[in-house]
């Protein structure tokens, strides 16, 4: 089965400047999400979507290919459609959208999106455990999912609404893997309320009824770079280990 991975990666950040040329340990963070999704092993193609040809030249020494895509698209998931729907990528059976600011992501959690998809979801994605801190951190993504494993809910807050009461809270990764028909509808419609009030743009195809499953892990969830803060943070991990 031929998957294709697409790194969003876009140039203008409200919370960062110029965020995927943004260094830890002297690499640009694209560069070492790049890189990491090759060391994975099991994707076969990698691909960097971005809209400003710096971050391109950042990877152009690495097995990924560049491609230059519209500043007009308002997030990762139409800059990924744009990309699969070149017919160069005509072979992927599934494409996987690993945002560009996850420089520490898991081989598993990549792998267990892509199987919600083959296991016959639309949308794969992961839920990590929800350390009992960041449940009221509006920072902190929470996905509500069913005892089968179907995603219910996201939220910035604790319980949305009542359905989901029963509903397993993890914290959620950013990580997707689609089924090709399923990106193209979720970029095809329009933004829901709920998604533009709460920047979640996941929110969208859940609401178009998409069957959204989730991969539990039993570990924390992996260290993104939302904030300076974060991106500091990830700087002196990087040192520590080094």
């Amino acid at each position: 089965m031929h998957i294709l991975c697409v790194i969003p990666a876009r140039i203008g950040s409200s919370r960062i400047p110029h965020k995927p040329l943004q260094t830890i340990a002297d690499q640009p963070l694209i560069r070492l999400v790049a890189q990491r999704a090759l060391d994975f092993g099991f994707l076969d193609h990698v691909v960097v979507a971005t809209d400003d040809r710096r971050v391109a030249d950042a990877v152009a020494d690495l097995d990924v290919e560049a491609v230059l895509t519209s500043r007009g698209h308002r997030n990762g998931t139409e800059r990924t459609a744009a990309v699969a729907k070149l017919p160069r990528f005509a072979a992927a059976e599934i494409v996987v959208n690993l945002q560009g600011d996850e420089p520490f992501v898991s081989a598993e959690s990549v792998a267990g999106a892509i199987a919600e998809v083959r296991q016959g979801a639309s949308v794969g994605t992961v839920g990590a455990r929800l350390d009992q801190p960041k449940l009221h951190d509006p920072g902190t993504v929470k996905v509500f999912v069913d005892s089968s494993g179907r995603a219910l809910a996201f939220s910035r807050g604790t319980r949305p609404t009542p359905d989901v009461r029963e509903a397993a809270v993890l914290h959620h990764v950013g990580v997707y893997a689609y089924r090709p028909e399923a990106l193209s509808r979720w970029a095809a419609t329009d933004p829901v309320e709920e998604e533009i009030t709460q920047r979640l743009e996941q929110l969208r195809p859940l609401s178009y009824g998409e069957h959204i499953g989730v991969c539990k892990l039993d570990a924390a969830a992996p260290h993104g770079i939302d904030t300076l803060a974060d991106l500091h943070e990830a700087r002196e991990l990087v040192s520590a280990i080094n």
